[in-house]
């Protein structure tokens, strides 16, 4: 089955509109972890993204009557402005359905590419559903995003050109994996022609799509995916891109969002160029990829796969970097409420760097502060840190991996409210889109409960992270979960979170 890719792939069409794009070695993030690495530049195609490649190739195998007709496709972005382009070039009608929450740099990028565009549901899904129905209200072809063999073989020339230019086969190659058609299309090609080289396939945490396939053998569908990065936050991998990476993909390995934010200002320091949040994927894999196995000497590849980052959102990328990279540690210190106190605190600290520094006071006792440190590394500064403080008597707890605290409690400290009786705590993902705390409020009508606490930061993504306080007694609690069902918002409860607990409640 591979070695038929490998012939579709050789005579994919693709030239006409993509460029062969550079297998540039990273000499600083070499340096730092031992091993050779080289990063394939699909940041540098026309449109910031590798999707060109599979959607021309797609449009260029429909024939004169499927020209004629039009297309239709539904994407969050990437896939979108590949159409587009594909269609302008070929002289195709095009009509590209996006979600509402669609990043306006992508939305925008699609009307200059000549393409119809309307906006459709809250999510990928909600805006396929509609292409799909336009597709047969219209008779247009629908153009898939990456369960198709022609968008397979599109992607997989990404892999010959590698192969072309390194000549020896690498030890390791990092593909990032959304749908799956870029992985399936290069790990066909390249298992065919450096059959010992590992395919290494990086998902996010909260979008595992791949490998929770491969661990239940069969495609599953995700409840719930994490939006980061949007470019890859697919519930279900495809049937095609599935078959194949059963047969030549060696591993999923899945990052969280801080390292994928690390491997964003990696790729900058090496690139001076600013990946996406899916685009920097391989990167961070490969990263987590050496420290777990100890890997040194070895050669290995990561395809940079798109910049089309929303500027607002580099402001969040910035601030978890040092987190993902283990440079930094959040924690939460109580010191006695007593003069000369912060002053032996920040003695002990040594002349570690404060990164930032929350105190509010409390009660005559004890005073909780959240506090950011930088450290050399995790295991030097990140335990040693703490073990210290320990022994100098001051309780510490270690919030670097508490996502609430770090989206929003560093923000909030010392807004203590004990007047907020039978108050829980959720965190939402409220679309992107005017209208969407109205819509909340609506469902929530007139019931008796009260908003006692809400904080919104805004990070250029398609979903808005919420934190929210409400005062609900017990007895409606059930009535409550139901109406968050209802209300149709991704959320999580964050009562009994620790952060919380010390700073807000």
């Amino acid at each position: 089955m591979p070695r038929d890719y490998v012939t579709k792939i050789l005579k994919a069409r693709v030239y006409e509109v993509a460029r062969e794009t550079p297998l540039e070695p990273a000499p600083k993030l070499s340096a730092r972890l031992g091993n050779d690495v080289w990063l394939k530049r699909e940041d540098l195609q026309p449109i910031f993204t590798f999707k060109l490649r599979g959607a021309y190739n797609k449009l260029a195998s429909l024939d004169a009557e499927a020209r004629q007709r039009g297309v239709v496709a539904a994407s969050a972005g990437n896939h979108a402005q590949g159409v587009a382009l594909a269609a302008r070039e070929l002289g195709i009608r095009s009509l590209i359905v996006m979600p509402e929450t669609a990043p306006h740099i992508k939305v925008e990028a699609v009307a200059r590419l000549g393409a119809d565009v309307t906006l459709a549901g809250d999510s990928y899904d909600g805006a396929r559903e509609h292409a799909e129905a336009l597709a047969a209200e219209r008779g247009l072809t629908l153009i898939p995003p990456f369960d198709d063999p022609e968008i397979i073989a599109g992607q997989g020339t990404v892999a010959m050109e590698i192969v072309r230019q390194h000549g020896d086969p690498l030890d390791a190659v990092f593909v990032e994996v959304g749908g799956g058609g870029l992985i399936a299309g290069m790990a066909a090609y390249l298992k065919t022609l450096w059959p010992d080289t590992r395919i290494v396939g990086v998902e996010p945490e909260g979008a595992p799509t791949l490998h929770a396939a491969l661990a239940a053998g069969e495609r599953v569908v995700l409840d719930h995916v994490g939006t980061f990065a949007d470019g890859a936050a697919v519930r279900q991998v495809g049937a095609e891109p599935f078959r194949i990476a059963r047969q030549c993909v060696d591993e999923v390995v899945l990052v969280s969002d801080d390292e994928i934010c690390a491997a964003i200002k990696d790729i900058f320091e090496d690139t001076r160029s600013i990946a996406e949040p899916a685009g920097a994927l391989a990167v961070a894999g490969l990263k987590r990829y050496v420290a777990r196995d100890g890997q040194a000497g070895a050669r290995f590849a990561a395809v940079v796969s798109g910049a089309n980052v929303n500027f607002d959102r580099l402001r969040h990328i910035a601030e978890r970097a040092e987190l993902g990279e283990h440079r930094e540690r959040l924690l939460a210190v109580t010191i006695p409420e007593r003069p000369g106190s912060l002053l032996r605190f920040c003695g002990i600290l040594g002349r570690r760097a404060i990164t930032e520094f929350n105190y509010r006071y409390a009660d005559d006792d004890d005073a909780h502060i959240f506090v950011g440190v930088e450290v050399e590394d995790a295991e030097h500064g990140g335990p040693g840190l703490l073990e210290t403080l320990e022994r100098s008597g001051y309780p510490v707890l270690d919030l670097s991996d508490n996502e609430m605290a770090k989206q929003h409690v560093r923000y909030m400290v010392g807004g203590r409210a004990p007047r907020a009786t039978d108050e829980v705590l959720y965190r939402f993902d409220f679309p992107e889109r005017p209208g969407a705390l109205t819509h909340f409020l609506e469902h929530m009508g007139r019931r008796p409960w009260n908003i006692s606490m809400f904080h919104y930061r805004n990070h250029g993504s398609s979903y808005g992270r919420v934190l929210m306080g409400l005062q609900v007694p017990p007895a409606e609690r059930g009535g409550f979960l139901k109406f968050l069902e209802d209300v149709g918002y991704g959320y999580r409860e964050e009562t009994d979170n620790p952060a919380y607990r010390m700073f807000l409640h």
